[in-house]
């Protein structure tokens, strides 16, 4: 976990336009599920490429849904466009999407995210609400659980 933390702080101090989404958003919003990479979501564009480029160069990001695990720093090419990005780095794996399935795109995601502060630095966290939309529309078994646990949540928060 604390290597997810150095990863969000890495994306923080870079200046990169993200929400955390995904297992860390469903643990900041108080489940009891662990997670073993971080979500993001984040505009693809060459201009955040670059940024998530220099920031995680020496954390040796690759591909890691590639079998020849090729390098983030090399592949693709500038300008190429992206809708995802699955990378392995020395510090643990990142998803970067470019949409929240049941969702939508960044600019909806961020535009009900809310804000906290995380390792003395301001970040963005999907909704609650939002999170649920998006387990819901996974499906899968372990989004299954966490909705559960999400709903109960979301339950106690209500007035």
């Amino acid at each position: 976990m604390a290597n997810l933390n150095r990863l969000i702080e890495r994306l923080c101090d870079a200046d990169v336009d993200f929400v955390i989404v995904g297992g860390f958003a469903a643990m900041l919003h108080g489940s009891s599920l662990l997670t073993r990479d971080l979500d993001v979501c984040a505009v693809l564009s060459e201009k955040n490429v670059g940024k998530l480029r220099a920031t995680l160069r020496d954390l040796r990001p690759v591909h890691r849904m590639t079998p020849q695990k090729l390098s983030f720093i090399d592949n693709p090419s500038p300008g190429a466009s992206l809708q995802n990005l699955y990378l392995e780095t020395e510090l643990g794996a990142v998803d970067i999407l470019g949409s929240i399935k049941g969702v939508g795109d960044y600019d909806r995601v961020r535009a009900s995210a809310i804000e906290i502060e995380l390792f003395g630095r301001r970040c963005r966290v999907i909704s609650l609400d939002d999170l649920i939309r998006a387990k819901e529309s996974l499906g899968r078994e372990k989004d299954l659980l966490a909705l559960k646990e999400l709903r109960s949540i979301r339950a106690r928060s209500e007035p």
